[in-house]
């Protein structure tokens, strides 16, 4: 906007002199301003005196300062509404947002950091944090073969390879990547006391079996054999089919028993292919005691019904099939990778097949410390 030459009181003062009988053409003359200029002055300012203009002018800047005012307050009410989605809370978050509203608000710096409360120091940062672009690739890779798998599994993998990272920063990573396992929702559980099982002691003296149901795509029911040693956690056998009877299981059973030796016990449930004349009469020719769980107590056999959760939550919700030699296939992967290579938490990260090899004792074992993601503290679990 082009400054005018005259104030406001000057402007009064021109108009004032025509009345000692000076010209008009003369005074524009004098003051070096046009005839059209004179009388639009003349018409806005009429009857007006000099300590009334000057009055006009300082209401004029009152208000014009006061419209400032009222500009930037409600441009600073807009900025946190407009440009924020959710509470900025991490220094990270406001130097990111300090820029978005510099550049879309055309805000000064300053102005900027006193809107998202951040020190002018603060944004000034630059991190000098390594980007470990090695490790998150190759958390990445882990995590697209093992989808299940959560942090401290991937930490285990990670120290097979000679890469032990800090287990606070390798769950900063893994949330910075976006690897966190989404925990699907389960059903009611019971509430009240449960008195402890017995932990075996060495390998092949308790197995557990179970049944898991799925189907392939065309629909049809596909049921599986489950055989785990309490002990070591080692899958013994999954046998996958459309139909499993009594006769079948006991086939099976032999075949375990001649591969790994006989148990002093075998655990499971009082479905109708275990509690059949054949498993009666086979438990009873191979000497094996046979312990059946109370009907609706899922949790007393609770090594196979966790081992069933990891089943389904890596494999079964996972896959689909479409044949049964399909299935079998990618269950005889899976199965070779539960044993030999998926690290097992209740075991120290070590895997099965570890275990049943060096027949370590659960009350030998290491000591691990895990940490825990909701508070500072950490807890210990012997195993």
């Amino acid at each position: 906007m082009k400054r005018n030459r005259f104030t406001e009181e000057q402007i009064v003062g021109i108009l004032k002199e025509p009345e000692c009988g000076l010209k008009v053409t003369d005074l524009c003359r004098k003051h070096g301003i046009s005839d059209a200029t004179f009388y639009k002055w003349r018409t806005r300012y009429s009857g007006l005196e000099v300590s009334e203009a000057e009055r006009l002018k300082a209401l004029e800047d009152e208000n014009s300062r006061l419209k400032r005012l009222l500009a930037d307050a409600m441009l600073d009410n807009f900025a946190p509404k407009e440009l924020l989605e959710k509470k900025v809370v991490t220094p990270v978050a406001k130097r990111q947002t300090v820029e978005h509203i510099r550049s879309t608000l055309v805000l000064s710096e300053r102005r900027a950091c006193a809107l998202v409360g951040l020190a002018r120091r603060v944004a000034w940062y630059v991190s000098t944090r390594a980007d470990d672009t090695v490790l998150r690739q190759r958390l990445r890779d882990l995590a697209a073969q093992r989808r299940r798998f959560g942090y401290r599994r991937l930490g285990y993998l990670l120290a097979r390879e000679g890469s032990i990272p800090n287990h606070k920063k390798l769950f900063r990573l893994c949330q910075e990547e976006g690897l966190k396992v989404r925990h699907r929702s389960g059903r009611k559980r019971v509430l009240g006391t449960r008195s402890p099982i017995t932990i075996p002691q060495e390998p092949a003296q308790r197995w557990s079996l179970d049944f898991v149901s799925d189907a392939l795509i065309c629909g049809r029911r596909l049921r599986i054999l489950a055989v785990i040693d309490d002990f070591s956690r080692e899958n013994l056998a999954l046998v996958a089919d459309t139909s499993l009877s009594g006769r079948r299981v006991a086939w099976e059973l032999t075949s375990l028993v001649e591969r790994y030796g006989k148990p002093l016990m075998i655990v499971s449930d009082n479905g109708t292919e275990f509690t059949s004349h054949v498993i009666l009469k086979w438990a009873n020719e191979m000497k094996i005691a046979w312990h059946y769980i109370a009907p609706g107590k899922p949790q007393q056999n609770r090594f196979i019904e966790r081992f069933n959760g990891r089943l389904r939550d890596e494999w079964l919700n996972e896959t689909l099939f479409t044949s049964l030699s399909h299935a079998r296939q990618i269950l005889t992967d899976w199965w070779k990778g539960y044993n030999t290579v998926r690290p097992h938490s209740q075991l120290g990260g070590r895997t099965p097949d570890q275990v049943a090899r060096q027949g370590f004792r659960g009350h030998a074992a290491e000591t691990l410390v895990i940490p825990s993601t909701k508070s500072h503290k950490t807890r210990e679990l012997s195993f």
